[in-house]
């Protein structure tokens, strides 16, 4: 049986593993977002798929849930969201840059005891409020996988995520000649 994360281990995790990983993810994040055409925001590769706003949205709004679930120690649907007048991809892309850079900073003063607090996820399971951002981690990178894929569909470039795009390649290629 597996023994409760003391708040020495959730502050170690939290500091010298997840924050990194926030800060790189959340960057690679807002690239991909502010990669979708204005004038195709609406695309949708099937019936049954998000289009890209929905998509653009789903992954700011809910991205910033998840760090502030575990600034709060508490899941609250309704925290994240996005105001009502920030409407386009590029908007959005601004709004999530700023609210997550507000959130990191909370986020670095976290300390143990306050990690390891128990997190109802909707009744489904409960965790210590620090596991919340390897879940938003996850649930971010999975969606914006999706979104990438529709960019070229679209006909956008697809920024760098883990390593040099074709796009990005091409730019670079093209400024050195």
């Amino acid at each position: 049986m597996a023994r409760p994360m003391t708040a020495e281990q959730a502050e170690f995790w939290l500091q010298d593993v997840l924050l990194g990983n926030v800060k790189n993810e959340s960057r690679i994040t807002k690239k991909v977002l502010e990669a979708v055409p204005a004038d195709k925001a609406d695309y949708r590769p099937d019936a049954a798929s998000r289009s890209a706003i929905e998509l653009v949205r789903h992954i700011a709004a809910a991205d910033n849930r998840f760090l502030e679930t575990t600034i709060n120690a508490e899941f609250n649907v309704a925290a994240g969201g996005i105001p009502d007048g920030v409407k386009t991809a590029a908007d959005i892309a601004a709004w999530y840059g700023d609210s997550v850079a507000r959130n990191f900073e909370k986020l670095a003063q976290l300390k143990g005891d306050h990690l390891v607090k128990i997190v109802d996820f909707r009744g489904m399971f409960q965790m210590p409020a620090v596991t919340f951002l390897q879940m938003g981690m996850h649930h971010t990178i999975h969606h914006r996988g999706q979104l990438s894929g529709y960019l070229r569909c679209m006909g956008a470039k697809v920024p760098s995520i883990y390593g040099e795009s074709y796009d990005d390649a091409q730019a670079r290629k093209a400024a050195q000649a």
